[in-house]
């Protein structure tokens, strides 16, 4: 497990479907504890709250209202990202994903017992959309309304979220 590693980032475009974000998707790989009390800990610890446990939905979804960062305590699975024409990324025990407002996420194929704790920035509430055609252009209104969050959920203040995603967004 690293405490100081710059994570991956995905650029995500909007497919017409999912609008996704400017904001890269941010993947940290072997940063974790495999505990969900002790990711748990750490995201609240970080500002990151409303804390749950459970997987990752098989259907393409994505949130308007807040950004969200999923920890993999357990097992791994096969997840895409950005929609149908997205990224496919594999989550493992100890990784974390910092998944911007708007992006898309789905589930493809999972191992037995694959399980994350997800969180939430500063409390903020989340909405579930699924990629109606319906949905925008609220939608759009609502991600552009959501601020670059003041900690990075497992790095904490002055993390590399904050200096990623200020720049990003500036």
């Amino acid at each position: 497990m690293g405490t100081a590693q710059i994570p991956e980032q995905y650029v995500l475009e909007d497919d017409g479907t999912i609008p996704n974000s400017r904001l890269p998707l941010l993947v940290y790989a072997d940063a974790l504890p495999e505990d969900a009390g002790a990711v748990e800990r750490l995201f609240t610890g970080n500002g990151w709250s409303g804390c749950w446990r459970n997987g990752v939905f098989s259907y393409h979804h994505y949130h308007t209202t807040s950004h969200e960062v999923l920890g993999c305590y357990r097992g791994s699975a096969s997840v895409l990202f950005g929609g149908p024409n997205g990224v496919m990324l594999e989550v493992r025990a100890g990784s974390a994903v910092i998944i911007p407002a708007g992006v898309g996420h789905k589930r493809i194929d999972s191992s037995a017992g694959f399980a994350v704790v997800g969180a939430y920035p500063s409390g903020m509430s989340y909405d579930t959309c699924y990629g109606d055609s319906a949905e925008r252009p609220a939608a759009d209104k609502r991600i552009a309304r959501v601020p670059v969050p003041d900690t990075d959920p497992v790095q904490g203040a002055g993390g590399p979220l904050c200096t990623i995603w200020k720049r990003t967004a500036g």
